[in-house]
């Protein structure tokens, strides 16, 4: 803890992936609502490049600009974290850089999307140096930031997942006709995606043989593996689990709803952060059984893939009134846009306190096998 009794939080953000953008936005709204009372925050900037910077503590510049999405700006002090449990300090790059910011740190807030910071690889960092940090750990972070071990461990526990195909590097590069061959049983229309990516970037929908290898290429873009999934005809319903405090059992919020209107006919990149199109129902429009059974599923997932902290459960419920998982996020967006955050304020439990609720998770949580 601080001389000040504040708990010291590094917000780390920004980083290597396509979703760079959406990082900033998710701190910038942190930064917004975050209690200053009880918590001293450090924001440190990831640069596409991998570059760590101290950021200005300033949330609008870190929002959507006339269109333009936001990025870390490399010209900050640079700062490693060492992986190393008897230093728990920032570490200025330069000497001649003194700053109070370079302090003890209680616990991480990681709002890092996508590889090099939401698939295991930050939380080994974290877990190296010793840090509390907020989130799943290094296995629960990779298994369900790559869609095929997602499903494959989802299936073995006896969770219902739509069909799909994995087209690894390999198997692309050394024999298309047959990669392509492999994806006749899924029919059509399918949804082709990079493996371990999100917020939609690199998704195409396709609806002929055609249109299959250049949304291939399309996703090799993002990830050289690509997972091609069956379309699950069916309403998309989220549900949001937060771990428990002091052992007690996950809790789900109340479920919601998305409806993509306008000219997209699926919850694409423009649809979800750029568009005025999707409407939300908040709570969804389900019976109580069809309530009681997302939410009871969604933690039951969350248990199963081990996450800890926070997940998104993504579920098509089908006209025939069955529930398939399509995703578990464990870095779920924190945009003002973003669903988790909202699904939990319908729940009674604004910003703040669930900033707060993730933070008490990540310190009463040791370090290290568990």
């Amino acid at each position: 803890m601080t001389a000040t009794s504040r708990i010291r939080v590094a917000l780390i953000f920004g980083g290597r992936s396509n979703e760079h953008a959406i990082s900033c936005i998710s701190a910038a709204s942190v930064l917004r609502a975050i209690d200053r009372d009880r918590y001293d925050v450090v924001p440190l900037g990831i640069t596409t490049a991998g570059r760590w910077v101290l950021a200005p503590d300033d949330a609008d510049r870190m929002a959507i600009a006339d269109g333009a999405l936001p990025h870390v700006d490399p010209a900050g002090t640079s700062v490693v974290l060492a992986g190393d449990p008897t230093i728990t300090r920032l570490v200025a790059m330069t000497a001649t850089e003194a700053s109070d910011h370079l302090a003890a740190v209680d616990v991480v807030l990681p709002l890092l999307h996508g590889p090099y910071g939401e698939d295991g690889t930050m939380q080994g960092l974290l877990e190296l140096a010793g840090v509390p940090y907020v989130g799943s750990g290094v296995l629960a972070s990779a298994v369900s930031m790559d869609k095929e071990f997602m499903k494959a461990v989802l299936e073995a526990r006896g969770f219902p997942v739509g069909p799909y195909v994995v087209i690894r590097p390999r198997d692309w590069e050394a024999d298309r006709e047959a990669a392509l061959a492999s994806l006749a049983p899924l029919g059509f229309p399918v949804f082709v995606k990079p493996a371990r990516g999100g917020s939609s970037i690199g998704i195409s929908k396709v609806m002929s043989y055609d249109g299959l290898a250049p949304a291939i290429e399309e996703a090799r873009l993002s990830d050289p593996k690509v997972i091609v999934e069956a379309m699950v005809a069916g309403r998309e319903i989220e549900c949001g689990v937060l771990e428990g405090l002091n052992g007690a059992p996950a809790a789900a919020s109340a479920p919601a709803e998305i409806r993509v209107g306008g000219d997209h006919g699926w919850y694409d990149f423009a649809a979800k952060y750029l568009d005025d199109v999707t409407e939300f129902d908040l709570p969804a429009h389900l019976t109580d059984e069809q309530t009681a059974a997302v939410r009871a599923m969604a933690c039951a997932a969350f248990d199963a893939m081990a996450c800890e902290g926070l997940a998104r459960v993504d579920f098509f419920l089908t006209e025939q009134g069955n529930l398939v998982i399509n995703e578990v996020n464990t870095m779920p967006g924190f945009t003002p846009a973003s669903m988790f955050p909202r699904m939990w304020a319908a729940a009674g439990v604004d910003y703040p306190a669930l900033v707060d609720r993730l933070l008490a998770t990540a310190l009463q949580r040791r370090s290290g096998l568990r």
